[in-house]
């Protein structure tokens, strides 16, 4: 499914991407310098769209552990995890300094 989602934003580039190597085609100059690279552009984000539909839909619904996202998501759906154990702290915490007089 997503492969005919990307279908979309990759032919809307190819087709843009012809169309300015078109015009850049019959300019002259910087405009036709910067055009064929504009061109070119296109085409190479059409592609990185393919590459990025082939690679999410063959990842499937697994979450990426470089991020560790799957912590933050399956934290909604399941239970707290529980409290780490502490030890007591066997020396008693320092009283705070009596308030200073007006």
């Amino acid at each position: 499914m997503i492969y005919f989602l990307a279908l979309l934003p990759a032919t809307a580039l190819t087709i843009a991407g012809y169309f300015v190597l078109y015009l850049s085609a019959r300019s002259e100059g910087a405009l036709r310098t910067f055009g064929r690279y504009l061109g070119f552009w296109a085409f190479t984000l059409a592609g990185l769209v393919i590459l990025g539909s082939i690679f999410a839909a063959a990842h499937g619904h697994r979450h990426c552990p470089f991020f560790a996202m799957h912590g933050m998501h399956e934290r909604m759906h399941g239970s707290w995890p529980p409290a780490p154990a502490t030890a007591p702290n066997a020396a008693a915490a320092p009283t705070p300094p009596p308030p200073a007089p007006r």
